[in-house]
């Protein structure tokens, strides 16, 4: 971290030296051989006179210098850039400092050398962490740390820009005549947000750990909302005054980083990437970096191979004849450079060859494999065992354009991040100013209503407590369980999933009485679909075929038994047998997917010792020492080769995976057949109601004695926009397997 924070300074200090002296310092008529360079001496060769040579197109230092001097802008740039590397100067030595002491803390109170860090797991760190607090009372305000408030330590202001994103506060969505809605949200926007909420000067938290006590009381909500307006006018000002400068600094940095790339490989722009929307939007709460980044990148490849299933015909014509056009060309250029090298000397014709080498890669990115199969649902099926959020209108209409938009939003084309990063000192401004600030009124209230004060914690997000009563949603099997509004309630299941997987991650940590009870009858809900589901051991002995039928190439024990549940309805609907050659009725995923979760919650009596002490749990159980979900020595023995495996840390984290994989498909299927048809929506993304609508008048109340809660009585229960959550229960795909007919086909291959 240290060394990559001293690059940074580097990388700074490099290009703005390296641009100074391009635009001073080269005379670059000399350089394009616009006028003749004539060298004479007694040793020189008569045919090397008019050659050109680097030092002939660079100026002396001393002239360079006076063009320096002589540029008034320049000047004016140069201090601005010497003003802001001394900033990040100081910043970057506080910051080693940091660093400094985190390492000492690792070697002398952890107990963990630097050679050995990279062995241990973040849950062996956590443990030591908390062993540490029993001994030594590093936090004076309780005993004992939990591995929640670990987490909310760390995530305190992630947790709040999940939950924002959730409810539809941020990012600011922006409607345009041609391309439609859309979600801008970069680097840079994503920094005014932090500094305006977090830890920027007029920001809500008066340190790192607490919320100004102000924004705690309703009395003066709307006094402090026209407060925070004037500060996000500020810094919107401040950003349209910089904006040339950070255009300029962005321009150059993308030159930088990205021409050589292009040329060398013009298809790493039409490569995804997951953007910083969809990062905040898919993410749990209390989900760390390096899970997240885990998550999301095992669905890459699903998610791609989803996204590419899409073709245009109009596309695909013109793609492959502006191939095939500019392929001409290039093959009689390269066959002339063959025949004579001399070729290359004629003006332009390397500029030529490497732009029609760009042309031709990237239209060859617009033409679809020939061999490819048509399989959307199953695809997008495939997409939310790893990312485990999915609108509802994104059900049974995998096959629609509107839907694939939906996901390129989430999931977006590398050049389009580029574009976003080019033009966000331009847009940000006038998001802060014209769309952000109509908000301040929402955004108070939202810290207020949503803030919990822990103690030895601080100040947190209520939504990171993962408190089913209090934010639990009725459609995603918390009915009878919670007693919150529809305003109070998270968004896409988001309370319920984000416990599953931190539970799932924290196999140690026991949850409190209302989240136990909703993991409780979540099991019991598991155990009663898996009596009508397949048996285990057929999907096992399926999983070669399904991760086949799904182009798995891992092939491991984890993915070959996610892979047989997403494909255990396709393959029994059309009749096809498992390996024993015995017929199985039709099923759905989230009865395959019961059936293995089921087959994983035996005692773990029978796994080895070892294998307990890291075995990834689900449910509580009154005994000390037992687990909550612990894997089956029936379904262990038939996936792995030898015990020792299955004893590794790695295998345990991989099975981890897939079993909240699995909960992702069975809660979605689960929370499908709750919607009511009524509540069917036409598909569209909704915009954000606003919250000054729903918010009337606020109250607050104490929470067990421990926290305090700030939570608003609502009267009305109108719903918040955002991701469509009107509800949708199009079972058509389900009602056309139990009649053991096929899907309809389209002219492509399909499945």
């Amino acid at each position: 971290m240290m060394l990559s924070e001293f690059f940074e300074l580097f990388q700074f200090l490099f290009v703005v030296t390296f641009t100074t002296f391009l635009f001073n310092c080269v005379e670059y008529d000399i350089l394009f051989a616009n006028r003749a360079v004539n060298h004479t001496g007694p040793g020189q060769n008569p045919l090397d006179r008019n050659k050109v040579t680097l030092p002939d197109a660079i100026l002396p230092s001393q002239q360079c210098t006076e063009r320096i001097q002589e540029n008034s802008w320049i000047i004016f740039l140069l201090i601005m850039a010497a003003i802001f590397w001394v900033y990040r100067m100081i910043k970057v030595f506080c910051n080693v400092l940091h660093y400094w002491e985190i390492r000492q803390f690792y070697i002398k109170a952890l107990k963990i050398r630097m050679g050995e860090l990279c062995n241990f797991t973040w849950q062996e760190v956590q443990d030591r962490l908390i062993s540490l607090q029993r001994e030594q009372q590093m936090c004076i305000h309780k005993k004992e740390l939990t591995e929640l408030d670990i987490y909310h330590r760390i995530l305190r202001f992630k947790n709040y820009m999940v939950a924002m994103v959730n409810k539809s506060l941020l990012p600011v969505q922006l409607q345009l005549p041609l391309l439609g809605n859309l979600v801008f949200l970069t680097q840079g926007l994503k920094y005014n947000f932090e500094l305006i909420l977090f830890w920027g000067p007029g920001s809500l938290f008066q340190n790192k750990w607490n919320l100004h006590p102000k924004y705690k009381r309703a009395g003066n909500r709307l006094e402090l909302a026209q407060q925070l307006s004037r500060v996000i006018l500020l810094m919107g000002v401040a950003n349209l005054l910089l904006c040339p400068f950070i255009l300029v600094w962005q321009v150059l940095y993308a030159f930088f980083s990205y021409t050589e790339v292009i040329r060398r490989e013009p298809g790493s722009l039409g490569a995804r990437r997951w953007s910083l929307y969809g990062r905040l939007y898919l993410r749990h709460f209390n989900e760390l970096d390096h899970e997240l980044h885990g998550r999301l990148g095992r669905g890459y490849k699903p998610t791609s191979k989803y996204m590419n299933s899409f073709t245009s015909p109009l596309l695909t014509v013109l793609a492959k004849n502006v191939a095939f056009f500019s392929g001409s060309v290039l093959a009689v250029l390269i066959a002339l450079t063959v025949y004579d090298e001399d070729v290359l000397t004629v003006q332009h014709i390397l500029t030529a060859i490497t732009v029609l080498g760009v042309v031709i890669t990237i239209t060859r990115s617009f033409i679809p494999d020939e061999h490819m199969v048509w399989c959307p649902e199953q695809l997008l099926q495939c997409v939310l065992a790893h990312i485990h959020y999915m609108p509802d209108h994104w059900r049974d209409n995998a096959n629609k354009s509107e839907t694939r938009d939906e996901v390129a939003q989430l999931f977006q084309y590398k050049a389009v991040f580029i574009l976003e990063e080019l033009l966000s000192p331009i847009v940000t401004p006038f998001i802060l100013i014209f769309l952000l600030r109509n908000k301040s009124l929402e955004i108070i209230d939202f810290f207020r209503n949503f803030t919990v004060e822990v103690v030895g914690v601080g100040d947190i997000c209520s939504f990171a407590q993962m408190d089913i009563r209090r934010h639990g949603n009725p459609l995603w099997m918390s009915e009878g369980q919670t007693e919150a509004s529809v305003y109070q309630q998270a968004e896409n299941g988001k309370t319920e999933l984000s416990l599953m997987h931190f539970t799932i991650k924290n196999p140690h940590w026991q949850p409190p009485q209302e989240s136990s009870v909703f993991i409780s009858h979540l099991k019991e809900k598991v155990h009663q679909d898996a009596q009508g589901g397949p048996p285990t051991q057929l999907l096992l002995s399926e999983a070669p075929l399904c991760s086949s039928l799904l182009s798995n190439e891992s092939g491991n024990a984890p993915d070959n038994l996610l892979a047989s549940v997403l494909a255990h309805p396709i393959l029994t609907a059309s009749g096809l047998p498992g390996r024993d050659r015995r017929f199985v009725p039709p099923s759905t995923a989230a009865s395959a997917a019961a059936s293995v979760l089921a087959s994983l919650s035996i005692s773990h009596s029978q796994l080895p010792h070892a294998s307990r002490s890291h075995s990834h749990v689900l449910l509580p159980s009154t005994h000390p020492d037992s687990t909550m979900y612990c894997s089956d020595r029936t379904v262990i023995d038939s996936m792995s080769a030898s015990d020792s495996r299955i004893r590794s840390t790695t295998m345990l984290s991989e099975f981890a995976l897939a079993e909240m994989s699995l909960h992702a498909i069975y809660m979605h299927e689960v929370h499908q057949q709750n919607s009511l048809p009524h509540q069917r929506t036409s598909g569209q993304w909704q915009n954000p109601m606003p919250m000054r609508d729903l918010i009337s008048n606020t109250g607050s109340q104490t929470h067990s004695g421990h926290t305090a809660v700030h939570l608003s009585s609502m009267p009305t229960p109108l719903r918040l926009g955002g991701w469509t959550e009107e509800e949708e229960e199009d079972a058509e795909e389900e009602e056309v397997l139990n009649r053991g007919s096929t899907p309809k086909q389209d002219s492509r291959s399909s499945c």
